[in-house]
C-alpha cells in the first residue's frame, strides 16, 4: 500500500511516516517546508525519512493543484493522510490569510485531487479547538461545534463540513481526527512545552496564561500515532443511505491542570520555573478534555503513556538534540 502524508516534516506527519515505514508500507511525503517555526527541525526530521527504505520526498505547497497533480499521478496513493495545515491558535488572529491559503484553499486542492484519482481513504486533521467555550464536561462527537472561538479553530471546522460534503456527494471514504494537545519528541517549538523546557533551562520566566487556569487533555505522540494508523486500515463503509464519513476525538482522554503538568516537567528538569501569570488569550479556551469512546469502539484506541512518562521522554530528547545538560 501508498500512503501519501502530507505534512510529512510537521510533528505528527514524521512520527506518522516513520510508523507507516516500520510496518513496511510505500510512504510518499509531502511538505512546503514554511517558517511558521524553524524549518531546519522539518529538516532534520526529513533527513532521517530519507535514510529508510520506502520513503520519498515531494516538495510542494497543499494550495498548488498543479504540483499535487503531478504527485498523485506520478505516486498513485492509496491512502492519504491530509495533516499539512497552518496551525496555531494565537498566529491566526495575526495572519488569518495563511490559514485561509493552507486550511481552506489547500484543503479543497486535496478533495479534488483525492476525487479525480480515486483515492480508497483520507484521513484528515481537525483539532479540539472546534469545539470552542464548550459547557461539556467531555467533549464527544456528537455535541455542537458551531461556535469556534479562533479563525484557526474556524478553518478545521470548515474542512469537517467540506469533507462531509464531499462524501455525501461523491461517495469518498472519509475520517477526520480531532487532536487533543499533542506533545512528545521532535515536538513543535510553539508549543508550551517546548517553550517552558527552553526558557526553564535557560532561566528565564514562562508565560502562564489565564493565571495558571488551564486544563489540556495532554496526549503523547506514540498514541496518536497508534490512532492515525488504526483509522487509515478502517476506512467507513460505503453504504446506499449513508455518507462514507467519520469523525474522531483523539486523546488521552484526561485532562491534566496546567500548573500540575509544570511540576512534572519542573520534576524532570530538575529545575524550578519563574512563572510570568498572564490574562486569558483572545481564541484561547479553558480546558480540553477528549472523549475516546468512539475511536476505542472501531480500534480499541486506548491511550498508553503517562504525563509523566511522556514528559520525561521529552526533556531526554531535548537534551540530547539541543546537547543542554
Amino acid at each position: 500500500m501508498t500512503v501519501l502524508v502530507t505534512g510529512s516534516a510537521g510533528f505528527i506527519g514524521y512520527s506518522l511516516c516513520e510508523a507507516l515505514l516500520a510496518r513496511g508500507e510505500t510512504v510518499v511525503g509531502y511538505d512546503n517546508f514554511n517558517a511558521y517555526y524553524d524549518p531546519v527541525l522539518k529538516e532534520v526530521r526529513t533527513q532521517r525519512l530519507n535514510s529508510r527504505d520506502g520513503f520519498s520526498l515531494v516538495r510542494g505547497d497543499v494550495a498548488d493543484a498543479d504540483a499535487l497533480e503531478a504527485l498523485f499521478a506520478a505516486h498513485k496513493p492509496d491512502r492519504v493522510v491530509h495533516l499539512a495545515a497552518q496551525a496555531g491558535v494565537r498566529y491566526s488572529i495575526e495572519n488569518p490569510q495563511a490559514y485561509v491559503m493552507a486550511n481552506l484553499v489547500g484543503f479543497c486542492t486535496i478533495l479534488e485531487t483525492c476525487k479525480r484519482h480515486g483515492v480508497e481513504h483520507l484521513v484528515y486533521a481537525s483539532t479540539s479547538s472546534v469545539y470552542g467555550s464548550s459547557d461539556a464536561v467531555r467533549f464527544s462527537e456528537d455535541q455542537s461545534t458551531d461556535r469556534p472561538l479562533s479563525i484557526y479553530a474556524a478553518t478545521k471546522k470548515s474542512n469537517e463540513v467540506l469533507a462531509h460534503s464531499y462524501a455525501h456527494l461523491f461517495g469518498m471514504a472519509m475520517t477526520g481526527l480531532r487532536f487533543f494537545t499533542v506533545y512528545g519528541p521532535w515536538g513543535r517549538p510553539d508549543m508550551a512545552l517546548f517553550k517552558f523546557t527552553k526558557a526553564i533551562l535557560a532561566g528565564e520566566p514562562i508565560a502562564v496564561f489565564n493565571n495558571g487556569n488551564h486544563a489540556r487533555d495532554f496526549t503523547y505522540i506514540d498514541d496518536i500515532v497508534a490512532g492515525i494508523v488504526a483509522v487509515v486500515d478502517r476506512p467507513p463503509e460505503k453504504e446506499p443511505d449513508t455518507a462514507p464519513y467519520r469523525i474522531f476525538n483523539i486523546g488521552r482522554g484526561a485532562p491534566v491542570d496546567l500548573m500540575d503538568f509544570i511540576g512534572i516537567l519542573e520534576r524532570c528538569l530538575g529545575k524550578k520555573a519563574i512563572v510570568d501569570f498572564k490574562p486569558m488569550q483572545p481564541g484561547d479556551v479553558e480546558k480540553t478534555w477528549a472523549s475516546t469512546d468512539a475511536l476505542k469502539a472501531l480500534a480499541g484506541y486506548e491511550a498508553k503513556v503517562s504525563v509523566e512518562e511522556g514528559v520525561a521522554r521529552f526533556v531526554d530528547w531535548y537534551r540530547e538534540y539541543y546537547s543542554v545538560a
